[in-house]
């Protein structure tokens, strides 16, 4: 078992090392395809709209599986979810590169996308064993950071390689880095405490057909489905939520950590996380269209967008460094003022603007929105009990994935609804959803930090919540009187 207040050094750098490898493979893997498709297609004499589940297939996989990972690693312990994980996704790779049919690389992009899952849904926890608790907010900005320049650079390492080598080469690349992130990882992950509660087979099956018909049929949504089917797979996968949610609510180990979100701090950040990564998503979707109407090509679009991750690398861990000395809902609440102005900036922006005036809009988003996430996401993580790690981080990576996804089916819908003024309308909806998301942030500043979580159920059960709830309340409660 590790000890209480992170990893020592060197131990320390290879463990962030081996977490920093698997989450820029997870990541990139989700953006890396998307440059493919059409070759991919032709490769594999296989219709466009039944090779875009090479996207549709991983990034689904991933839905689906990521809050029973994060709820399967509290019992069986984050670092083994997390190397189980690393190698499915690095086997995965090399299936995928071998692959000679649409339906054999979709397959196999569907296991890399569990191994994806297993990376994601763990790392947010692992983190808070690896750092000291006063260096956490650093160690997460470094996290954001990694996120953010992966993310970033997906499409530009995709249009490399296949200026050089041919389509499997994209996957084969995988091998090497997956290794070597196992080689890191094995010796130097810490391992970590365990529920001993037992897994819930049902709620993961109800939590996993719930996600994929919500996030599912929003994805549809924006692909071009009816919207009464979009209406309809809306009302099962809800009443399917609240089927889950009555379930979870008398679980004494829940899969769907309902029971965090009656922990304020938590719910608030949650929420503010989402609201966030929907205008970002609604903004990198919507602004390559803008600049192609203005006349700038492909290359040039990349170009001009770049200074947004260049930002966010620079502000991240700055952000983290300052999440270890000031709330984070101030902190947030500040990023989320400026990445809003920032894309009300873009979406006023001239119709022949000079190329500084495109740079300064794309910077000021970047530096509002690296200021934000990483004191968001030590606020989520530290809101929780220890014990309950993997669950928060589960929660984590939700709730930016169920964001990205609402923001692109937002900006589908505006293409449909304003023709001509949906790249423009999707940056003052974003605007709107960044300032939305401050001032939710904002909030956290009036309630109290609380490891308590509230069950039903005996909380000396588990030994662990019930010692973070004895510390709470030796902290908190004034002496009484005799």
């Amino acid at each position: 078992m590790t000890d209480t207040d992170g990893l020592p050094l060197p131990r320390r750098t290879f463990a962030i090392v081996a977490i920093a490898l698997g989450i820029t493979l997870a990541v990139i893997d989700s953006a890396i395809a998307n440059v493919a498709l059409p070759t991919i297609a032709a490769d594999l004499d296989a219709e466009p709209a039944h090779a875009i589940w090479v996207v549709n297939g991983y990034q689904l996989a991933i839905t689906i599986s990521l809050l029973p990972f994060s709820s399967l690693g509290d019992r069986l312990g984050y670092r083994n979810i997390y190397l189980a994980g690393l190698a499915v996704f690095t086997l995965a790779s090399i299936a995928c590169a071998f692959a000679t049919s649409l339906p054999m690389l979709t397959a196999a992009r569907v296991v890399q996308g569990f191994g994806a899952a297993g990376i994601m849904s763990v790392s947010p926890a692992l983190l808070r064993f690896i750092y000291p608790q006063r260096l956490l907010g650093r160690g997460l900005g470094i996290n954001a950071l990694v996120i953010a320049l992966a993310a970033a650079a997906g499409p530009t390492i995709a249009s490399a390689i296949l200026a050089i080598a041919p389509w499997p080469w994209l996957f084969a690349v995988n091998l090497p880095i997956g290794i070597l992130a196992l080689l890191f990882a094995f010796p130097s992950l810490p391992a970590t405490p365990r529920s001993p509660h037992k897994f819930d087979l049902v709620s993961t099956l109800l939590c996993a057909v719930t996600f994929g018909l919500v996030i599912g049929s929003i994805d549809a949504l924006s692909q071009g489905e009816a919207f009464w089917l979009f209406l309809v797979e809306l009302a099962i996968g809800g009443a399917l939520a609240w089927i889950l949610t009555k379930r979870e609510l008398r679980s004494p180990a829940p899969v769907l950590p309902v029971d965090l979100l009656r922990i304020p701090i938590f719910t608030l950040s949650i929420a503010t996380s989402v609201a966030s990564f929907m205008a970002q998503m609604l903004a990198m979707v919507s602004l390559p269209f803008m600049l192609h109407d203005m006349g700038f090509d492909a290359v040039s679009i990349g170009l001009l967008m770049t200074p947004w991750p260049i930002a966010i690398a620079i502000a991240s861990p700055i952000a983290g460094h300052l999440a270890d000395r000031y709330p984070a809902g101030l902190l947030g609440g500040i990023g989320l003022g400026i990445f809003s102005l920032g894309l009300l900036s873009l979406a006023l922006i001239p119709d022949a603007p000079r190329v500084e005036d495109i740079v300064w809009r794309m910077a000021l988003c970047g530096v509002g929105f690296g200021m934000f996430q990483s004191p968001n996401n030590r606020a989520m993580m530290s809101a929780a009990p220890k014990s309950r790690s993997g669950g928060a981080g589960g929660m984590l990576a939700t709730a930016r994935l169920f964001g990205q996804t609402t923001g692109a089916a937002l900006v589908a819908l505006m293409f449909v609804q304003v023709p001509g003024q949906g790249a423009m309308v999707s940056l003052f909806i974003a605007s709107g959803c960044a300032l939305v998301a401050g001032f939710v942030s904002l909030a956290r500043l009036y309630e109290r930090p609380s490891l308590q979580v509230m069950r039903p159920s005996n909380p000396e059960a588990d030994p662990m919540m019930h010692a973070d709830t004895l510390r709470k309340q030796a902290r908190d409660e004034p002496p009484k009187e005799p």
